[in-house]
C-alpha cells in the first residue's frame, strides 16, 4: 500500500530553497486555515487535525508567529475552499489531490495541464478516492541498526501497523492517536521527519526504477502547485 512518496517527499522539502520557503510557508497556512474551518475551533486541543496541522508546520521550520497567523485568519479561511481532484498518472497509478483555492478554475486548469504533461488525466469524481483511506504517518528516521524497541513502543501505544524500510519506521495510526504516539515515539528517542495526516491506497501500484522516476516527476510538479496541499498516490515510490 502506499499514501505519500514518503521519504523522497522528506528529502524534496529538506531541501527546499529559501525563495521556494515563501510558497511552502502559504502552504502550510492554507492547511491551517482549512483545518479550522473544517474542525470548526481555533483551540488545537479539541481539533485534532489544526493541532496536526500546527505540528507539521512546526516540524518544516514555519515561525510561530506565522502559525498564529494562519489561525486567527478565519475570514481568508472562509474565502479559501478546499477542492480535492482525483486522475490517473502514467502505469495506472491513481492520484488523490487535495487543493485549498480562492479560484477554482484556475486551479482546475492547472490540474489538468500537470496531468496532461506527464502522460495522464484528471478523472470523475468518485473514480479514485474510494481506495483511500484517511490515517495519521509517521516517520522515524533510522539512526541505528535495531529499531525493534521503537516498534513495540508505538505499538503499545496503539499504532495499526509499523513498517520497516532502509530509511527507517512508517507508523500508521488513528486519525485521534497520530500526536499521543508521536510524543511517546519521541520519549522513547526516536527522530521524527514527519507526522501527518494522510490518505493511503489500498491498491498499492509497484513500479520498475525508470517507471518511479516518471510518476515521481508527475507526483512532485502537482505537489510544487501554489494551490495544492497534499498529493496522494497508489505509487509504490
Amino acid at each position: 500500500m502506499s499514501g505519500h512518496s514518503k521519504w523522497a517527499q522528506i528529502k524534496r522539502t529538506k531541501g527546499v530553497l529559501d525563495q521556494k520557503r515563501g510558497l511552502l510557508f502559504s502552504k502550510l497556512s492554507k492547511k491551517i486555515s482549512i483545518a479550522v474551518k473544517e474542525g470548526g475551533s481555533t483551540d488545537p486541543v479539541s481539533n485534532y487535525k489544526l493541532k496536526a496541522a500546527i505540528e507539521y508546520a512546526k516540524d518544516q521550520g514555519m515561525p510561530n508567529d506565522n502559525i498564529e497567523r494562519a489561525i486567527k485568519n478565519t475570514t481568508n479561511a472562509g474565502e479559501i475552499k478546499e477542492v480535492v481532484y482525483e486522475g490517473y498518472g502514467p502505469y495506472g497509478t491513481a492520484f488523490l489531490i487535495e487543493a485549498a483555492t480562492d479560484n477554482p478554475n484556475r486551479t482546475t486548469n492547472n490540474i489538468k495541464h500537470i496531468f496532461s504533461k506527464h502522460g495522464g488525466n484528471m478523472g470523475a469524481q468518485g473514480s479514485v478516492a474510494w481506495q483511500f483511506v484517511t490515517k495519521g504517518q509517521i516517520l522515524v528516521e533510522r539512526d541505528r541498526d535495531d529499531l525493534s524497541d521503537l516498534q513495540l513502543a508505538a505499538i503499545d501505544a496503539g499504532a495499526e501497523d509499523v513498517r520497516e524500510s532502509k530509511e527507517g519506521l512508517e507508523v500508521y495510526t488513528p486519525l485521534m492517536d497520530l500526536q499521543k504516539i508521536k510524543e511517546v515515539l519521541q520519549q522513547a528517542g526516536a527522530k521524527i521527519a514527519r507526522a501527518d495526516i494522510i490518505k493511503e491506497s489500498s491498491q498499492g501500484t509497484d513500479l520498475t526504477e525508470e517507471q518511479k522516476l516518471k510518476v515521481d516527476s508527475l507526483f512532485e510538479e502537482l505537489e510544487n502547485d501554489e494551490d495544492v496541499i497534499a498529493v496522494h498516490t497508489s505509487a509504490n515510490l
